[in-house]
């Protein structure tokens, strides 16, 4: 303790016997035999490469698992509704065209909650099975579609980002770095891109097919997209409710994830402005004494990335402790690191 009561500095010089330069390349070392794996699992193919693959490849096998289960329920879920209000046909009211379309244009507003109200269920029976259909259709948007049109989104911007940087001459790896850098911004930009193009075919379809005006036509588009609904005008042709079965799934569902990804740019510039703060903010004793988090009189590297990692929300005390209780349960010796002996005796431990 220096006097006056005034603590030392909790940041204290390596030992003299190392240079700063010696140092820094232990550093780099250690870094390196940390990610050397991972290096080598993220290496990515040369783009010249990745575009002299065959394109004979059956697209099922290219889609993602998910989006293959998702392609599953929808079809499960429109084929059953399709088949109750088919039977019941007779017992529901409005604008009628083709019998098993009709049933699945009814399942597809239903699930969007659009609603025009052109076609409804007449009697009690086909309201309770409106009632139970317009609630798992509702939960497989929720769940499952919001999570293929990701999958969709991100593909897309894939595609974006090597537009952009067509004639920068860049990498994959640098195209990667970029995307992970900017992810929702790009995600917002692809959306608000396929956004556009389902309001310009949805206002040009219905000018053309329901022959409707265009002001009434671009109105008909937002009421479906943002599923108001109002029903005044709406798709009444056995042509235009074809169209619509696929439209209105794309463009309900762009709609909400155009909003879910501005939110989630929003969020992502908070963040970045505190980490910007955090990263400028002068250190003070009493930020040193908080950094030291086993009370050992100093502060390293380790702390001090910790320290500054919960001051930034990346991680909390909560994140911590559990990593910590992980640590002390492989660290048998007590010795403060782990070695390939610990993992041994740590492992036998679990065994009996």
């Amino acid at each position: 303790m220096a006097p006056g009561n005034l603590k030392q500095p909790l940041i204290t010089r390596f030992p003299g016997s190392l240079s700063r330069a010696n140092q820094k390349d232990t550093f780099k070392r250690r870094r390196y035999r940390r990610c050397k794996s991972a290096l080598a699992e993220s290496s990515h193919p040369d783009t010249s490469k990745a575009a002299s693959l065959p394109r004979s490849e059956s697209i099922i096998r290219r889609l993602h698992p998910s989006f293959i289960q998702v392609i599953i329920v929808l079809v499960a879920y429109l084929s059953i509704g399709a088949l109750c209000f088919y039977l019941a046909r007779h017992r529901m009211k409005g604008k009628k065209t083709n019998g098993v379309l009709d049933a699945v244009y009814f399942c597809v507003v239903t699930m969007t909650t659009v609603g025009y109200g052109d076609l409804v269920p007449d009697t009690v029976t086909t309201k309770l099975l409106a009632c139970a259909f317009v609630f798992t259709g509702m939960a497989l948007i929720a769940l499952s579609l919001s999570k293929a049109a990701d999958y969709l989104v991100e593909k897309q911007e894939v595609l974006l980002v090597r537009a952009l940087y067509m004639h920068k001459h860049v990498g994959m790896a640098d195209i990667l770095n970029e995307m992970e850098t900017n992810r929702a911004r790009y995600k917002c930009l692809v959306v608000f891109i396929i956004l556009l193009l389902i309001i310009f075919c949805g206002t040009v379809f219905l000018a053309e097919i329901e022959k409707l005006s265009f002001v009434d036509a671009f109105y008909c588009v937002c009421s479906t997209i943002t599923t108001l609904g109002y029903g005044d005008v709406s798709f009444t042709t056995e042509a235009g409710r074809a169209f619509a079965v696929l439209w209105i799934l794309f463009g309900t569902i762009s709609l909400a994830q155009f909003f879910l990804y501005v939110a989630e740019l929003n969020t992502e510039r908070r963040q970045k402005k505190v980490v910007k703060w955090v990263l400028e903010k002068k250190m003070t004793n009493v930020d040193l004494e908080i950094a030291d988090l086993d009370d050992d009189g100093v502060v390293d590297v380790s702390d001090f990335i910790i320290y500054k990692l919960k001051e930034m929300g990346k991680i909390s005390q909560e994140d911590i402790s559990l990593v910590m209780e992980e640590f002390e349960e492989l660290d048998v010796d007590q010795s403060g690191t782990i070695s390939a002996a610990d993992l041994t005796l740590a492992e036998s431990r679990r065994v009996e």
